[in-house]
This record gives structure tokens, C-alpha cells and sequence, in this order.
């Protein structure tokens, strides 16, 4: 158990360093990057994403499986994998390097056709090198997958760093240079997309020892077996990456104004980063959480803890929110100026965030039960919310469908799940605390909302003055004292324990 939770915290550590250091290049991309061009790399991530799952095949989870049967070599196994998953990879690579040009073109990013190149190329060193990262974990080298994972994540800043702060410079001095042929002479989207390829390439050089110590060997019977175990989880996991994601794809189709839907992509993603702590927090929380819900599973109070751990997970959620909501004047100036209109939508996205981190909390029945094929619904029909919703009222409030979309799509995901495992694994959840806890932090946010009106009418960050500013902050900080306050009475007070979704 010990390990196990020290391995938890290792791995965590390198995931949670990606995205502090990816929200901390927020304020540099939204201020040297226009809202077209940050709404273009939020596009090429969006495919980026889905295409990884699809090309790894759920081999990462499936090399688990067999390299832990009684009989079967290891090694073999991982064999199989890499090879498998290198030879779809390069197929794909050779596809997007001589499909470029045509593919460049039907995205409207001609003249950009090397980015199409880039983004095959990091979803080639990214699907082998997955492989190999679950080869580490596999042999429980905790420290050396973390040491590759930070390597990358460094790399991968200080090209970003070189790019934007040095190369625009010397590209005017020297125009001659052949680092042009790789990205533009200034700052756009290519820079964003051949740092991550940098990264890709420098972290597949980190696994060149192993790859050279690698004992291969291919077995025909073997990876049929794999792929048959393997392929349904990949389709499994589809639903769930794509629901993240879909909005991103879809913007480009349904927004309201077809020549301006990479801006609204742009500044949709730049707010949707001020949400990132909500994001954050929950990420954290699912490190430590799932080991713990498994390890409590036997004892005879585990429900008892489960319905516990809820309460005080959406009460910590509750502060985050408005944490954040009542400082966003002070914490929308990490956005470039021509990115703030979109800050509106930063509540809407929090709640989101907050709805899937309690979906993560009541969606553990079906892990504890072994009912795993339910998640595949539930997913599902949070994926046609989210289709549905963005379609139908994106062509009319662009970037705001997608905001309600998420919060949506969540929700409906968050009360099946509930509902489900009401009746395959009933957990005495107490909702009259949860679903009152909910209430007070909108509570708060709606009295904020009025104070505003009140006493701060017109107020803009920029023009306010020291003392208005400083009023403002105080009213807000005393609101989220009397939240806690009220927290802390409500989850203190016993209640019924309730079984029903």
C-alpha cells in the first residue's frame, strides 16, 4: 500500500507539472498569439487528442493484463505491443506527410502543411512512446517515468520560451535561416505546435537505450488475444475523450460566424483556463481517491466513507468556485486584453468541471462492482447532450453553446451514473447535504453578484481606484469566510443517511 501510494504521488507529480506549467503560458499566448491563431492550436489538440486514443489501440491497459499472466513473457508482450502500435504509427505519419498538402488545404491552412507534418509526427512518438511508459510502470520505475515526463514537459517550455521570446528576432536579422523552413518568421500557431514536436522527438531520444536493450519478439497468437482485449477498451474510452473535445471540431461547422470561428475557439479556450484550477484540484483528487475507494472496499464502513468523501469533495469544490468567481477581476488579467470577452462563460465552465468531479465520485460503483461495460452508456449519453446542444445553439450563441454543452452533458452523466449505482451499489450518500451545500455556494455567488450591482456599479478593473478595488476584494474575501462558515455547520450536523439516487 505504501508503494502504491508513493507511486500514486510520483506519477501525479509529472501530470499535475504539465498542466501548471501549460496554465502558466496562458498570459504569454494570450498576449502574443490572436485569438485565431490560439483558437488554431486549440483546434490541432482537440485532433490530437482523440487521434492518440484511437492509435494506441488500449494497448497500454492490455499489455497490463498479460504481462501479469501466469505463463506468458513480459517481455513478449511489450513486444508485441510496440511493434504493433510502431508500424499504425508510421503508416499514419506517412499518410499525414504525403496527404499534407490536400489536408493543409481542406483545413484552410494552406502554406501551414507543415504543421500537418508536426502534428503526425507527435502523435507517432506519442503513441510509441505511451508503450514504453507503460513498460515502466509495469517494472513500478516510478522516478525514471517521472524524470522522461518532466524532461519533455521542459522541453517542450523552452522551445515555447526560445520561440516566442527569441527566434521573431533572429529571424529578422537572419533571413536566411533554415529554422524557417520549420516555423514563420513570427508568432503564430506553428510555433505552439513544433515545440510539442520538439518535446516528442526529445523524449523518444530518452528511450533509445531501452529500444536498443529491447529483446524483440513478435507472437501472432499472442497479439490476437491482446488486440481482442484491447480494442474494446479503446472503443470504450472513445466516447469520453471525444466529449471533451467535440465541441473544439464542431466549432469550426456551427458557429455563428463561419469566418470568425477560430477566434471564438480562442477566446472559448483562454477562459475555459481560468477554469483550470477547478480542473487541477480534481485531477489531484483522482490520484489519491482511487487507490484509496479500492483499498476501503473490504472494510465494513467503506459506503459509510465513500458517501463521506463526497460531501466534503463538493464542498472543497464549492470554495474553489468561488475562489475563483469572486477574484476574476484580478485573475482575467492573466488573459491578453482581446481575450477577456469571453470570461462570462468561466462560472458555467467551473460548474462544469465541479459536476464531473462529482460524477467521478458516484461513478466509482461500477468499478467497485466490476459493472464496467455501464460506463460506456453513461458516456454515451453525455456525448449526444454534448452533440445536440452545441449543434442546435451554436449557430446562435457561438462559444456559450459549448460552455452549456459541458455543463450539460456532466450533469446528465452525473445523475445516471447516481441513479445506476442507487441500484447496483447503493453508497448512503446524504444529497440533503450535498444538494444544500450546492445551493449555499450559489447562494454566495448571487449575493456577490448583488453586492456588485450595489456598491460597485460600472466597475472596471482598469479605471477603479486603490480603495474601490481594495473594498471590493474584502465584501468578496468576507463572503467566502461566511460560505466556509456555513460549510462547516452543515456538514458537522448529523442527517439521515439516504440510499436513493
Amino acid at each position: 500500500m505504501k508503494q502504491l501510494a508513493g507511486e500514486t504521488v510520483i506519477y501525479g507529480m509529472s501530470t499535475i507539472l504539465a498542466r501548471i506549467i501549460n496554465f502558466l503560458f496562458v498570459p504569454f499566448y494570450t498576449r502574443l498569439l490572436t485569438t485565431e491563431s490560439y483558437g488554431v492550436v486549440t483546434e490541432f489538440m482537440a485532433y490530437i487528442a482523440v487521434l492518440q486514443v484511437v492509435l494506441v489501440l488500449g494497448l497500454e491497459t492490455g499489455c497490463f493484463r498479460f504481462a501479469n499472466k501466469e505463463g506468458v513473457q513480459p517481455e513478449k508482450v511489450y513486444s508485441n505491443a510496440l511493434l504493433t502500435v510502431f508500424g499504425i504509427s508510421t503508416a499514419f505519419l506517412a499518410c499525414m506527410i504525403v496527404f499534407a498538402r490536400p489536408l493543409a488545404g481542406a483545413l484552410g491552412y494552406a502554406g501551414y502543411e507543415s504543421c500537418i507534418m508536426y502534428m503526425g509526427g507527435i502523435l507517432a512518438l506519442d503513441s510509441v512512446t505511451a508503450i514504453l511508459f507503460a513498460k515502466l510502470r509495469q517494472e513500478h520505475r516510478a522516478f525514471k517515468f517521472a524524470i522522461f515526463k518532466t524532461m519533455k514537459i521542459l522541453t517542450e517550455t523552452g522551445s515555447n520560451i526560445l520561440f516566442f521570446f527569441w527566434f521573431p528576432a533572429y529571424a529578422a536579422a537572419h533571413p536566411d535561416t533554415f529554422l524557417l523552413h520549420f516555423v514563420s518568421a513570427t508568432p503564430d500557431f506553428s510555433y505552439v505546435i513544433f515545440s510539442i514536436f520538439v518535446s516528442c522527438i526529445v523524449c523518444a531520444l530518452l528511450f533509445l537505450p531501452d529500444l536498443f536493450r529491447f529483446s524483440y519478439a513478435f507472437d501472432g497468437q499472442l497479439l490476437k488475444k491482446m488486440l481482442l482485449y484491447s480494442l474494446p477498451l479503446m472503443i470504450a474510452s472513445l466516447p469520453g475523450i471525444v466529449n471533451d473535445f467535440l465541441d473544439r471540431i464542431l466549432f469550426r461547422f456551427f458557429d455563428t460566424d463561419p469566418e470568425a470561428w477560430r477566434s471564438s475557439l480562442g477566446i472559448f479556450q483562454a477562459a475555459v483556463k481560468l477554469s483550470v484550477i477547478m480542473n487541477l484540484f480534481i485531477q489531484m483528487f483522482r490520484y489519491a481517491a482511487e487507490p484509496f475507494f479500492f483499498q476501503k472496499a473490504k472494510e465494513k464502513d467503506s459506503k459509510q466513507q465513500y458517501a463521506l468523501v463526497m460531501e466534503w469533495f463538493t464542498a472543497f469544490c464549492g470554495l474553489v468556485f468561488l475562489g475563483v468567481i469572486l477574484y476574476i477581476d484580478i485573475l482575467s488579467l492573466i488573459l491578453g486584453r482581446d481575450f477577456r470577452s469571453g470570461v462570462g462563460v468561466v462560472p458555467i465552465m467551473l460548474m462544469s468541471y465541479m459536476l464531473l468531479g462529482m460524477q467521478f465520485n458516484v461513478s466509482m460503483w461500477y468499478k467497485l462492482s466490476g459493472k464496467t461495460s455501464m460506463a460506456i452508456w453513461i458516456t454515451l449519453a453525455g456525448l449526444i447532450v454534448t452533440f445536440l446542444i452545441n449543434v442546435i445553439f451554436m449557430p446562435l450563441i457561438s462559444y456559450w453553446a459549448s460552455a452549456f454543452g459541458h455543463l450539460a452533458s456532466y450533469l446528465v452523466m452525473f445523475i445516471v451514473s447516481a441513479v445506476l449505482g442507487a441500484k447496483y451499489y447503493p453508497i448512503p450518500y446524504r444529497w440533503n447535504k450535498i444538494s444544500g451545500t450546492v445551493v449555499w455556494m450559489v447562494v454566495i455567488y448571487f449575493l456577490s453578484l448583488g453586492l456588485d450591482a450595489l456598491c460597485f456599479p460600472d466597475f472596471q478593473l482598469e479605471t477603479a481606484g486603490a480603495w474601490m478595488i481594495v473594498a471590493k476584494l474584502l465584501s468578496h474575501t468576507v463572503l467566502i469566510l461566511i460560505y466556509c462558515v456555513g460549510i462547516w455547520q452543515l456538514l458537522r450536523r448529523r442527517g439521515s443517511s439516504q440510499l436513493s439516487a
